[in-house]
């Protein structure tokens, strides 16, 4: 069963509780299996002209209206805070945004541990500050429908002046869904309350809203901080975007200098994500893959850390039990539930395949745009980075780093991994950094409305 598939089972349009019609439909739809898709970016060099862009546009950004039904593609639009300024936002508005989104991604280099070779220097050119102003993101079923739906954008960047096209960057996966290192992706996301969706089984409830949802109530009860006016803020989102390079040469040579044979090497890379390459978890399936299980929606998702509290079946300090720890004791203390997020990461370029050397990674033609959506996005990356990723304290590994997403180039742990196991843990070494950061930025995703009270530079009416 498919993502969509699964999606339209739980879908009562009777429970949906959100303006469907005036969100942005990227927000709720779930990538399909296989799927294509492209990245643009694009500068806004004069503001009247990029508004008449923005305005055009609108009108084919699919909202989350009919976000379960099949279309073959669809189109999400966000905008930097120097590409709200370049589009003419006026000031007061500009200052009701968060600080960490005014002063964008490389500014907050420091909060995200964005050093050494991940430091902001070393970005693509894309990324150099205030060159990407309106990033697009289209996923289609196919390569034909995702160059209608390409050609269809560009049309009205051609029809258009004052916006210049900085790069564009296809990327892909087959039915199999795997990330650059061979390992199913897309398997956990939150259900949002009012979407009209049932919980995915494994998930307790529905995540408040507010949440993902600027002027819905949040987790605390209360909307949080939403821009004004409410034309622009309400209904709209934050988008936290970073282009990775994955290093799986470095990845498939290390795993082979740490465990004899495939199947050994096969088991601790599974240690190191928390999960089998079938997307099989290892609560479920502690000693050997499980391709059905990893296959079926309803149940590869379906468990608890309960039953694993030394971590014994998934280490503590895995990539997946990092990033969502569930029901783990954690001895930071954090909710959960606040740290959630909506992922539309696309992986790019050859798939995985153990033959793969270092001395392949010198071509960086492999890798994943990290892509989420949070109404708290930029303190929640920046947790994310500090507590999660970059640090271990909150599981009682001190500076241990994730194994997978860590910045291990200024490690003075020399990139550990801890394995519980009776009677006593194994510890590896060595482990540098497999995703190099090549940019990213700190993005709006308005709502329609919005989309088009920019376009038509309300403000001044």
């Amino acid at each position: 069963m498919g993502v969509l598939s699964e999606l339209k089972e739980r879908f009562q349009r009777e429970n949906v509780r959100l303006d469907l019609d005036d969100i942005q439909g990227i927000i709720l739809r779930s990538r399909p299996e296989p799927y294509v898709g492209a990245h643009a970016m694009l500068h806004v060099d004069e503001a009247s002209g990029g508004r008449d862009f923005v305005s055009q546009l609108a009108e084919h950004v699919h909202s989350a209206k009919d976000w379960t039904d099949d279309i073959p593609a669809w189109t999400g639009v966000a905008i930097s805070h120097e590409g709200l300024k370049a589009l003419g936002v006026p000031d007061e508005s500009l200052r009701t945004f968060p600080l960490p989104f005014q002063q964008g991604m490389a500014a907050r280099a420091l909060q995200l541990i964005d050093d050494g070779l991940n430091a902001p220097e070393h970005w693509d050119e894309t990324f150099t500050p205030g060159v990407c102003h309106i990033a697009l993101t289209i996923y289609a079923v196919d390569d034909d429908a995702l160059d209608t739906a390409l050609s269809t954008a560009m049309g009205v960047l051609e029809q258009s002046s004052g916006v210049t096209l900085v790069a564009t960057h296809r990327f892909g996966v087959n039915e199999e869904n795997k990330n650059p290192f061979g390992f199913r992706d897309n398997i956990s996301q939150p259900t949002i309350a009012g979407s009209g969706v049932r919980p995915q089984p494994g998930q307790e409830r529905a995540i408040a809203a507010g949440e993902f949802i600027l002027g819905e109530n949040s987790e605390t009860g209360a909307p949080l901080g939403v821009p004004e006016p409410a034309e622009l803020g309400r209904n709209g989102t934050y988008v936290v975007l970073r282009k990775f390079v994955s290093r799986v040469g470095a990845f498939n040579d290390y795993i082979a200098s740490q465990a004899a044979g495939p199947q050994a090497q096969h088991a601790l890379a599974a240690k190191m994500f928390g999960r089998w390459r079938s997307g099989a978890p290892l609560v479920l399936s502690a000693d050997h893959d499980d391709e059905e299980l990893g296959r079926d929606p309803d149940r590869r998702n379906d468990f608890s850390f309960k039953g694993d509290p030394k971590g014994v079946m998934c280490p503590h300090s895995s990539h997946m039990r990092r990033l969502n720890p569930r029901d783990s004791d954690l001895t930071i203390m954090t909710d959960v539930n606040i740290k959630r997020i909506v992922r539309r990461s696309s992986t790019y370029g050859p798939a995985w395949s153990p033959d793969v050397t270092s001395a392949d990674d010198a071509k960086e033609d492999r890798g994943i745009y990290f892509v989420f959506i949070s109404a708290r996005a930029f303190d929640t990356i920046e947790f994310l980075q500090q507590e999660w990723i970059n640090g271990g304290n909150f599981v009682d590994l001190g500076a241990e780093r994730d194994p997978i997403v860590g910045n291990h180039h200024n490690d003075d742990t020399n990139g550990q991994f801890t394995i519980p196991a009776e009677p006593a843990r194994q510890r590896i070494n060595g482990i540098t950094t497999f995703n190099r950061m090549a940019g990213g930025e700190y993005l709006f995703m308005p709502s329609l409305r919005a989309l088009r009270w920019i376009g038509a530079g309300s403000w001044a009416s």
